[in-house]
């Protein structure tokens, strides 16, 4: 997959990838492994910091800083698949949630949410 805007090749799957090197780490050491020291915090401190990392992000983005806020996202991404497995929520239902919004319109989808 390529993105249109930039044309380079999109790796998704390093999200994936990601995803479970996170899930291996949560038996793993709190004293060799950082994602290992914020799961076992629980997901009250992970989503703290996941708050930290979306701030951080938004200030990358208003600022105009491009390569900021590349690496900002990464962060954030990072924080959110450490906040998804925390909580037990499969990055997979994510995607799923994603996939069958595909194509609707973002106001009908959103309307469609709060009015249940």
């Amino acid at each position: 997959m390529t993105n249109p805007a930039t044309k380079r090749p999109l790796d998704l799957d390093v999200l994936r990838e990601l995803s479970e090197v996170i899930s291996s780490r949560k038996t793993g050491s709190a004293q060799t492994s950082y994602t290992a020291k914020l799961l076992h915090a629980g997901v009250g401190d992970c989503a703290k910091k996941l708050g930290e990392e979306a701030v951080e992000t938004v200030i990358a983005a208003v600022t105009g800083d491009g390569r900021q806020l590349a690496e900002e996202t990464a962060d954030l991404l990072y924080h959110l698949l450490v906040t998804l497995e925390a909580a037990n929520v499969p990055l997979a239902d994510v995607m799923t949630v994603l996939r069958a919004r595909q194509g609707l319109s973002g106001l009908d989808e959103k309307a469609s949410r709060t009015s249940s």
